[in-house]
């Protein structure tokens, strides 16, 4: 096994460093670094990245990478190498915010460029230095902000690669959809990188159980790619309580008011189902938010105002809403049961209620 070189900062077998990526000066001659954990197993084996904070106040995707670099999981028994990078985003995130300085959306930015501008350059250091080395990569996103997402895995329709470790992760969904220009995913796609991309939880919060779903789920991956010892029973459940869904939709506000809404992330919904309701905060009259698909609750609005045409829920279309449901609980339930010695939060959950 080779030592391993970023920019000039040597990451031995056996060793794990916390390397810093130089990405250019803000306006105050501040330095911009992206940092990034390189954890490296005695044996030879596959490279995994597992990236965060892609949008600034995404930050989730901080406290998992946390736990993970953490997990004893990688103290034995560890082959090849785990990147790690809790924030990629550098200025939004000290900003609290999901765009860059100058408004732009770092994930329509990718692979970037050494000329461009800030947020080019981010994403050039993390293609053009990191990317090379993967072999897989896990991007972790959660809903905006006042918006809540089940936990999911986006993979591009047709790529089979990623369509597997989105089963071995053992999401409660998995959306298979085209990917957006610009995205890491459609950088990873390009260089024929397999790529998945979790979502769960909401901008700014911290969620305990999307946090905890989606550190195991990177386990998973790493388990399913031979980086770690395999779960055989484990993996077998997650794939079996698999729910996959090509395509989704938003129902949005006729009207504007106050919202109320009646029913819970992953729970079934049939067409003609009241979703809630927008009540206006005169007095004057309550419409129903009503289902005009059937399918799965697996995003939701957390605000109590709506103005007409906002959006309230997302819902993943599924032929067998019910049987669906059913799954989503189940794989919920599952990952519990998997031992997990190195949590630092033991506490029991249900992850699509909230209760804590």
């Amino acid at each position: 096994m080779k030592e391993l070189e970023i920019q000039g900062q040597v990451i031995k077998p056996g060793e794990r460093k916390l390397i810093g990526l130089q990405v250019g000066m803000t306006t105050t001659h501040e330095p911009v670094t992206m940092r990034a954990w390189v954890i490296r197993g005695k044996t030879d084996g596959p490279t995994l990245m597992v990236v965060g904070c892609i949008h600034g106040d995404e930050i989730n995707g901080a406290e998992i990478v946390r736990r993970l670099i953490n997990s004893g999981s990688l103290k034995s028994r560890f082959k090849g190498t785990l990147i790690a990078v809790p924030i990629v985003n550098v200025p939004a995130f000290s900003n609290r915010s999901r765009y860059l300085p100058d408004r732009r959306d770092l994930n329509r930015l990718f692979p970037g460029s050494p000329k461009g501008s800030l947020g080019g350059r981010l994403a050039h250091v993390l293609s053009s230095e990191l990317l090379p080395l993967c072999d897989a990569v896990v991007d972790l996103h959660t809903g905006a902000l006042n918006r809540a997402n089940l936990p999911q895995i986006r993979v591009t329709a047709g790529d089979e690669e990623s369509l597997a470790l989105a089963e071995a992760f053992g999401p409660s969904v998995t959306l298979t959809a085209a990917t957006q220009a610009g995205t890491i995913r459609a950088a990873c796609n390009a260089v024929g990188i397999p790529v998945i991309l979790y979502e769960s939880g909401e901008a700014l919060r911290l969620d305990t159980p999307s946090i905890r779903f989606g550190k195991r789920g990177v386990l998973a991956v790493m388990r399913h790619m031979g980086m770690l010892p395999k779960r055989p029973a484990a993996a077998k459940k997650r794939a079996k309580h698999a729910v996959v869904c090509a395509k989704g939709y938003w129902e949005r506000a006729q009207v504007g008011g106050l919202f109320i809404p009646l029913i819970a992330l992953g729970k079934a919904v049939r067409k003609g189902d009241v979703l809630g309701f927008i009540a206006d905060p005169l007095g004057d009259y309550e419409q129903e938010v009503i289902a005009t698909q059937t399918g799965i609750l697996i995003g939701r609005t957390n605000e109590g105002q709506a103005d007409e045409g906002d959006a309230l829920f997302h819902i993943a279309l599924a032929r067998y809403p019910n049987m669906a449901a059913k799954k989503i609980v189940q794989s919920g339930e599952g990952f519990p049961d998997i031992p997990d010695d190195d949590d630092d939060h033991p506490v029991h959950y249900d992850p699509y209620t909230d209760v804590i």
